[in-house]
């Protein structure tokens, strides 16, 4: 019996399936078919427009897609994923599919960024090493339809709108209904949420997934995430936003991600070897040297860049610490064999396929090269460190010129995504905003 025929037999509602495809943002874009199609779709036999990797965050083609001009919005193979098929639990007659686009003969594509991530797991795991991750997300809840957007008012508190909600389990009470869905949503795909929290700021929300020895099975999860979270928001009648600063004097919203590394007896190397304290450093020299040319990554468009200042939880230098939250590289306190890194640069709004292999390029590097961190942050590491690029525009050169993206990245996905991310830059730069208007009109 196909794997089609199984799921179909064992979810006999199901009349269509919703084909997702991660763009270079992680925006998700796709196409539905009718659930017949579905062994084709499995099978490689389907095909949509390369183009979708080649657009800017509105779905605008940049000027030099290399798939517009040379290739005439060519298409190309889209194979689905068996592991991650799944019922959609907001439409019982729908299935949800996350889908990779190949070469004509089937080979993994370049520019595809699931395959971008299973090839650099694959490498670790040619070195009999396994990389064990988790995605931890943070995020604000909006009333639906305010103009303009502001977080969710609090009913208990509705005078203490600034005042924080940090670990308030009353406030957690009061977004039961939102909860309770996520967690039905959650549940139907597969994934595991360890713990629930209100963050620092107002109708801020933080939800830890469960980690996976498997980065690609990591990353799938925390995408189809944030779809699950907008998802159960907006059947409660609520917006979520993952913006990185979706509000100048609230907190910003980041993407933190959980690692460490198995040997091939499933030891935690960070923790229950006698080397693991040699482990865990090359990995941390890794990360901090090649964070500069990440940012563009980790901070991929002109709001990401307004999370990133002092004294906000959100790291601006290169700096690593134990049991330290203003530091880039995180040491969290815990026992020999969960002894992990957290790396905390990442904003929400990032895409967790290029996050999460952004850092194991990061990973080869300081294995391969033996780099040193130095002595890890004491107390406040914001003033201290290597600073990091805080503009995109800076982080954006730093990119192109990067040494340990371009070991162990394909050049060609590099240059895609300088081409897309450069393009919107210099649309979003060319812009006047409303407050050009309001401070330089009436004086000049």
């Amino acid at each position: 019996m196909t794997p089609s025929d199984r799921f179909r037999r064992e979810h006999p509602l199901v009349e269509q399936v919703e084909v997702l495809v991660p763009d270079l943002l992680g925006i998700a874009r796709g196409k539905r078919l009718a659930v017949d199609h579905l062994n084709g779709l499995l099978e490689g036999r389907h095909a949509m427009s390369t183009t979708v990797l080649s657009v800017d965050v509105r779905g605008e083609n940049v000027d030099d897609s290399p798939f517009v001009e040379a290739e005439g919005d060519a298409d190309r193979p889209l194979r689905a994923d068996p592991a991650t098929l799944r019922p959609a639990p907001w439409r019982p007659d729908r299935a949800l599919v996350l889908a990779s686009f190949t070469e004509a003969d089937g080979s993994p594509f370049w520019g595809d960024t699931r395959h971008t991530l299973a090839a650099l797991r694959d490498r670790l795991r040619a070195r009999g090493l396994e990389v064990v991750a988790a995605f931890e997300f943070e995020f604000y809840l909006l009333a639906d339809g305010e103009d303009p957007p502001r977080p969710l008012a609090s009913s208990r508190r509705p005078a203490a709108g600034e005042a924080p909600e940090v670990y308030d389990l009353d406030r957690l009470a009061e977004v039961d209904e939102f909860l309770d869905t996520l967690a039905t949503y959650a549940a139907t795909l597969g994934l595991e949420l360890e713990a629930v929290s209100a963050e620092y700021a107002p109708a801020q929300f933080e939800v830890n997934l469960r980690h996976r020895a498997d980065a690609l099975r990591a990353a799938d999860e925390a995408f189809l995430f944030r779809i699950a979270v907008r998802r159960a928001a907006a059947r409660v009648g609520l917006r979520a936003t993952f913006m990185a600063k979706p509000f100048a004097d609230r907190s910003g919203s980041g993407l933190h991600v959980h690692l460490s590394l198995r040997d091939g007896e499933g030891r935690n190397l960070f923790g229950e070897t006698p080397e693991g304290e040699h482990w865990l450093r090359r990995a941390v020299g890794g990360l901090l040297a090649a964070m500069p040319e990440s940012m563009a990554i980790f901070a991929p468009n002109a709001n990401s860049y307004r999370r990133l200042v002092p004294g906000s939880y959100a790291p601006v230098r290169a700096t690593w610490g134990h049991n330290n939250r203003t530091v880039a590289v995180r040491i969290p306190a815990a026992p020999p064999a969960a002894r992990r890194l957290e790396h905390r640069t990442a904003g929400a709004d990032a895409h967790p396929h290029l996050v999460l292999a952004a850092i194991l390029a990061a990973l080869l590097d300081g294995l391969d090269a033996g780099h040193d961190p130095g002595p890890p942050a004491r107390g406040n590491a914001y003033d201290r460190g290597p600073p990091l690029p805080l503009d995109w525009g800076a982080a954006l050169e730093r990119f192109a010129t990067g040494p340990a993206l371009t070991r162990h990245l394909d050049h060609r996905l590099l240059d895609l995504y300088r081409r897309v991310r450069r393009c919107e830059y210099e649309r979003y730069r060319r812009r006047v905003p409303d407050l050009d208007h309001a401070w330089y009109l009436p004086v000049y």
